[in-house]
């Protein structure tokens, strides 16, 4: 069966249409948001959760407002919503509608993980359906795509799949982070010989069977950090061969970040150019605190000096695309 105008065609061909790889992650913090804008919602709604929310969703709008004619997708971690409640969580919701109404793809970073019953509601709030008091079922978040945990296998990712192919979204599974510490267990040997992630690979390539979308590729995919792409990319695609990755890991070119760089985004592609695009979260919405960019714009302009980070990540990451020879564009 192939699923028309699946999660993974539209993100494809998002990424064809922008020429970029660079997705945008929208995880305010109270210390990236400008001084003006702090000042100006303290006045408003005094020093409380709703001046906080007030203050993100204008500082994701205007981030939105520079970056969508460049970036394919946009993904919100609603961690940085949700510690401020109900404010907070307004906040979240209408950013996904807004990132939504300026043609970007847009996905939640929530790692969400259990099984049965509970799975199935996270699944129906953030990409199904969820039902009113008659009856009738309605979108609730409606993401295009949410990044969930492996580590309870099928009884949990079986839940989410049944919506990514009932209502075209898609899940990216995590399988090889960029943490530091995801080595103690993601390259654990088994008895197999395969190391954890590999393992975990294998089962991503299968829950992703039935999913494929019109261009090939499978709507559920996989979480791959840049931070690793030279040692396990390779090996990771030969499972996962037609499985979309969600790459994060790499930041401002000044600053190491979780360690990825734009010369290993080519280990994470297929022959063709396709497979993976890259989630860069500080290093594009607080560009405007390093100095080269602070000079220029101050943070009146931010959204300026992140759309500068995000041509200068498109420019080299597409630069060692050529370099690999790999490129589509």
């Amino acid at each position: 069966m192939v699923i028309v105008n699946s999660f993974s065609d539209r993100m494809l061909r998002a990424i064809d249409e922008k020429e970029s790889y660079v997705i945008v992650g929208l995880d305010p913090n109270v210390d990236f948001i400008p001084e003006h804008l702090k000042r100006r919602y303290l006045d408003k709604y005094g020093d409380s959760f709703e001046a906080v929310g007030a203050a993100f969703l204008e500082f994701d709008k205007r981030l939105i407002d520079a970056l969508h004619p460049l970036l394919s997708a946009a993904k919100l971690n609603i961690a940085f919503y949700e510690c401020y409640q109900g404010p907070g969580i307004r906040a979240f919701a209408e950013a996904i509608l807004y990132a939504r109404s300026k043609g970007l793809q847009v996905l939640e970073d929530g790692k969400r993980d259990e099984v049965e019953e509970t799975a199935k509601k996270y699944s129906e709030g953030h990409l199904g359906r969820v039902k009113l008091l008659s009856g009738e079922r309605v979108p609730s978040y409606d993401l295009d795509c949410l990044t969930v945990n492996s580590y309870l296998m099928t009884d949990s990712i079986g839940q989410f799949r049944n919506d990514v192919i009932a209502h075209k979204k898609g899940i990216q599974v995590l399988d090889k982070t960029s943490n530091p510490s995801a080595t103690e267990l993601q390259d654990e040997k088994l008895q197999s010989g395969l190391k954890v992630c590999e393992h975990v690979a294998k089962y991503i390539d299968k829950w992703g069977e039935g999913t494929e979308g019109e261009e090939g590729w499978k709507s559920v995919g996989a979480v791959v950090g840049l931070t690793y792409a030279s040692v396990d990319g390779p090996s990771l695609r030969g499972f996962m061969p037609r499985s979309l990755w969600l790459s994060p890991g790499i930041g401002l070119k000044q600053k190491k970040q979780q360690g990825g760089k734009p010369e290993d985004v080519p280990f994470l592609l297929g022959n063709d150019g396709r497979g993976a695009f890259v989630n860069s979260s500080r290093g594009i919405i607080a560009a405007w605190k390093e100095p080269e960019y602070f000079d220029k714009y101050g943070d009146e302009k931010f959204e300026f000096a992140a759309r500068d980070a995000a041509i200068d990540m498109d420019e080299r990451i597409n630069d060692a695309v050529v370099k690999a020879h790999k490129s589509r564009w």
